[in-house]
């Protein structure tokens, strides 16, 4: 008897539903078809849920129009900006949180789907 409901017990629990995904925060420039991946750990691998991740984008002729963008980390320490121009002056993302820093860089011309794997120190 009592190994039928621990069987009972272990067959509820392994039918379980895996937990959703932690949703990725995507911030939409509407600048163009490029886009910027981003995952933020710290010094000892672990993902840094919050880090803040900036961009000013210079565009259009002689770079005279500019936008400030920002988005944070999940979880994960995962964000992603889409919709930036493909003709841009290049982009230097600054990651911080917590007074830890690093930064990033992006040439849309070469490079317009971009991944980086930041480490803040």
């Amino acid at each position: 008897m009592l190994t039928a409901a621990l069987a009972l017990v272990l067959a509820a629990l392994v039918q379980q539903p895996p937990a959703a995904p932690v949703e990725i925060p995507i911030l939409k420039a509407g600048l163009g078809s490029c886009a910027a991946d981003f995952v933020v750990k710290d010094a000892q691998g672990v993902p840094v849920y919050g880090a803040a991740i900036h961009v000013r984008v210079r565009y259009g002729v002689l770079g005279v129009k500019r936008a400030d963008l920002e988005v944070g980390t999940n979880s994960n320490g995962q964000a992603r900006i889409e919709g930036l121009p493909a003709k841009a002056k290049p982009l230097a993302y600054d990651i911080q949180k917590d007074g830890r820093k690093a930064t990033a860089a992006q040439n849309v011309a070469d490079r317009c789907e971009a991944k980086f794997d930041i480490e803040l120190k």
